[in-house]
C-alpha cells in the first residue's frame, strides 16, 4: 500500500490550486483564534496508560519516518508537533501524516507551483486571512502544521464531515478523486493502534 502513495510524491510539492474563499467574520475570527496560540506543543494525559500509548505511537512513527527524516531530534520534534496539532484540531495523526506525505514528501521548505508552502502546503493567502500576514512564517514547522490542521478541520466542518470532499477542497480539486485517494492511501502507512 505504501508504494502507490509514495509514488505520487515527486520532487515537486503536490498542492493544487486551492482558492481563497470568502469567510464570514465569525469564521475568520474562530480560525484566527485557533491559529493564535503559539505555545509549543505540550501534550497532557489523563492517565499513565494514555501517556504510554502516546510514547508507543511516537516510537513506532519515528521508526517509520526515519528514512525520510534521518536526524532523530528533528524527526521526534516533527512527530510531537504533528500529534499535538492533529489532536488539537480533532484530526487523526495518521491522516495528517498521509497528507504531509502527499503534499510535501515531508519537506519543510517545499513550495508548490501554486505557491503553497511547507509540510502541509498552506497557501500564503491564509497568513493574510487568519494569521499575522507574514507568509514566510508558513515555513516554521509548528506554524505550518497548525495552519494546515486548522484549515483541514474548517473544510471538514464546511463539508459536514465528508472527508473525501474536505480533502479535495484542501487541495483545490474538490469533487475529483485523485487527491483524496492519494492521501487516504498514504494514511494507511501511518495507522497505529495508539494514534
Amino acid at each position: 500500500m505504501l508504494a502507490p502513495a509514495s509514488a505520487l510524491v515527486s520532487r515537486h510539492a503536490q498542492a493544487g490550486a486551492q482558492v481563497e474563499e470568502p469567510l464570514a467574520d465569525s469564521v475568520r475570527g474562530a480560525l484566527s483564534a485557533a491559529i493564535g496560540n503559539s505555545a509549543p506543543p505540550k501534550p497532557s494525559f489523563d492517565s499513565t496508560e494514555a501517556r504510554l500509548a502516546y510514547l508507543r505511537w511516537l516510537g513506532a512513527m519515528s521508526t517509520r519516518l526515519q528514512r525520510r527524516k534521518a536526524e532523530h531530534i528533528t524527526r521526534v520534534e516533527f512527530l510531537e508537533a504533528t500529534w499535538y496539532e492533529s489532536k488539537r484540531a480533532g484530526l487523526e495523526p495518521a491522516l495528517v501524516l498521509g497528507l504531509v506525505q502527499v503534499e510535501s514528501g515531508f519537506r519543510k521548505y517545499a513550495i508548490s507551483s501554486a505557491g503553497a508552502r511547507g509540510y502541509m502546503q498552506v497557501m500564503p493567502f491564509w497568513a493574510r486571512l487568519i494569521g499575522d500576514g507574514d507568509p514566510s512564517r508558513l515555513f516554521h514547522m509548528q506554524t505550518n502544521l497548525r495552519f494546515g490542521c486548522v484549515i483541514l478541520r474548517h473544510y471538514l466542518d464546511v463539508e459536514r464531515g465528508d472527508l473525501f470532499m474536505a480533502l479535495g477542497r484542501y487541495n483545490g480539486s474538490r469533487g475529483r478523486a485523485e487527491y483524496p485517494r492519494a492521501v487516504l492511501g498514504a494514511r494507511k502507512a501511518w495507522l497505529h493502534p495508539d494514534g
